[in-house]
């Protein structure tokens, strides 16, 4: 009897185009965040095991099956998933989910959340811890972008209990027992 993991998997396009949160100034002061507005995008794909907090990262510069293909296949090999150990990966139905064109590795099976239901997806909380330290930051480059989310993802991969915490729903099912 093969081993089976429960993941969550989502997108989340970042890029030049700030994110804007609120900031505190001085009484009778404006607040101020530079803006550039320049549409270039890095795409982060972001697994959850919601039953340990256990994540797995990945930035590519766009969504498509085989973008979406190669994120699978780069995430089987690097967290040994096979015949014998295998994961069932809750995602949303997004065109490159759905494709017949989508080649999946052995050992990864697709479970679809209902459509129109992102308050469902456990990896949804990933992205305001994600997007932190980009707040109210203009990046001129993608590669400065990246060289804030590579070493913020790493964060957040030693994070597990915080992320259990955060994206473990109360209706998840337990991992079945080998």
């Amino acid at each position: 009897m093969a081993d089976l993991a429960l993941w969550a998997q989502d997108e989340h396009r970042l890029g030049l185009l700030p994110i804007r949160r609120r900031v505190w100034a001085p009484k009778g002061q404006r607040p101020t965040a530079r803006v550039e507005r320049h549409y270039e995008w890095l795409y982060v794909y972001g697994f959850v095991r919601p039953s340990t907090g256990q994540s797995w990262w990945c930035l590519l510069p766009r969504v498509t099956t085989k973008a979406f293909a190669l994120a699978l296949a780069t995430f089987a090999r690097d967290e040994g998933i096979d015949a014998e150990h295998q994961a069932l990966l809750v995602v949303d139905q997004a065109g490159w989910h759905v494709s017949p064109e989508l080649v999946l590795p052995e050992g990864v099976h697709l479970a679809f959340l209902p459509a129109y239901s992102p308050e469902l997806q456990p990896a949804e909380r990933l992205w305001p811890l994600l997007d932190e330290p980009m707040a109210n930051r203009a990046f001129t480059v993608l590669d400065e972008l990246e060289a804030v989310l590579v070493p913020r993802c790493r964060a957040l991969e030693a994070q597990r209990d915080r992320l259990r915490t955060l994206t473990s729903y109360h209706w998840w099912p337990p991992e079945p027992h080998p």
